[in-house]
């Protein structure tokens, strides 16, 4: 049997139940503790870095310090025209050398034992020792002579003993005769001697650091085999190579940028003849920053030509790329807001670059910090 509900009741209740579903659906649904799964996103904080729909940048002043951003106040002057060329470091033919053994032979430690790569050594000193080697006919030949030449001054000497005794009756010149005949045999002697067990000294030509070894104890090298190789890591060349003859006439001033450092470089020379079509340029760096360079290593030279341009000078660590890939640099426009400008720039000295367009004098330019800044979003 049904029992059926008052109608009164139904309408008394029918309100508020609507009301407690609607209310049920619109509150938030919240996961008990330790099952929170860390799907709802989180809000974004007004106070933080973040990237405006114009493009620039809001950066607080707490974030500011932070990231440690630095700003460059720009000035607009005339800048020399510079060119980039890929070169090298080589060595200085006046602070270096290589060291060759002049015969084929066997290493041997010299009096400090064998240098390594790196280690400082001082002109003169022996470096190593190469114990000749000649093929078994050749020693046996030099065998023979020495004994005839022994047997050879053996008779001498006897012959120079039997004059002395006879001095008062044998003339002067005789008895000096065979005294000079036994003093030549004796020589002979000696030399094929050393000869057979000659060990030639290696020593440094210049004062310097070892920059190569390729030998170790016992090893046979050749005649005119590359040994040790000597720089002096404090004078070194670089060359440079231009593929425009005329930009040899008309070089101002060119410098290499090592790290952070700019290293001033004078221009000793330019080639006669092209080497794979270019012309090879030569300078003459000095100075504690070339430590960190290495014979053979590449590098790149900026040459300044006597020509001038207006633009303004910042620093390379300036420069960024949009996601166009255009150069851009980050100014600051306000207390804590960056403004990105697309810039053409031209190569200066490897440490700055000069910007043709896209600043105006009085920018405050992002110079350090600036790739943390890009990265904002």
């Amino acid at each position: 049997m049904k029992h059926a509900f008052p109608l009164s009741c139904a309408r008394r209740w029918s309100v508020p139940a609507a009301c407690l579903l609607s209310l049920a659906l619109a509150a938030p649904v919240l996961a008990g503790e330790g099952h929170d799964h860390g799907d709802a996103p989180a809000a974004p904080s007004a106070n933080g870095p973040q990237r405006l729909p114009d493009g620039s940048v809001f950066l607080p002043k707490p974030a500011q310090r932070q990231l440690g951003v630095r700003t460059l106040l720009t000035e607009a002057r005339e800048l020399p025209r510079a060119f980039e060329l890929n070169g090298k470091v080589v060595m200085d033919p006046n602070a270096g050398g290589k060291v060759q053994p002049l015969n084929a032979g066997r290493i041997e430690p010299g009096p400090r034992g064998l240098p390594a790569a790196g280690q400082a050594v001082r002109q003169g000193e022996v470096l190593a020792y190469v114990r000749s080697s000649a093929a078994p006919i050749e020693r046996s030949n030099q065998a023979a002579q020495v004994a005839e030449l022994r047997a050879a001054k053996a008779l001498a000497d006897k012959r120079l003993a039997r004059l002395q005794e006879l001095a008062d009756t044998v003339p002067r010149k005789d008895i000096e005769v065979a005294d000079s005949e036994a003093r030549s045999l004796a020589e002979r002697i000696a030399a094929l001697g050393s000869g057979l067990a000659m060990r030639e000294a290696l020593v440094a030509p210049v004062t310097g650091v070892i920059a190569s070894a390729q030998v170790v104890a016992g090893q046979v090298v050749d005649a005119r085999e590359l040994v040790f190789e000597i720089v002096d890591p404090a004078r070194l060349h670089i060359e440079a190579l231009a593929f425009d003859p005329a930009l040899a006439a008309d070089i101002g001033r060119a410098t290499l940028a090592v790290g952070a450092q700019r290293v001033p470089l004078s221009f000793v020379g330019a080639a006669r003849s092209l080497r794979e079509q270019a012309l090879p340029l030569t300078f003459r760096a000095q100075g504690p920053a070339l430590q960190s360079l290495a014979v053979g290593q590449p590098v790149r030279v900026f040459v300044e030509g006597r020509e001038r341009v207006p633009g303004i000078a910042v620093p390379v660590t300036a420069l960024m790329k949009n996601p166009s890939n255009q150069a851009i640099v980050w100014v600051k426009t306000a207390p804590e807001r960056f403004e990105p400008r697309t810039v053409t720039t031209e190569p200066l000295d490897g440490v700055t670059v000069a910007v043709t367009s896209g600043l105006k004098a009085g920018d405050r330019v992002a110079t350090q910090g600036a790739s943390l800044i890009n990265q904002v979003r």
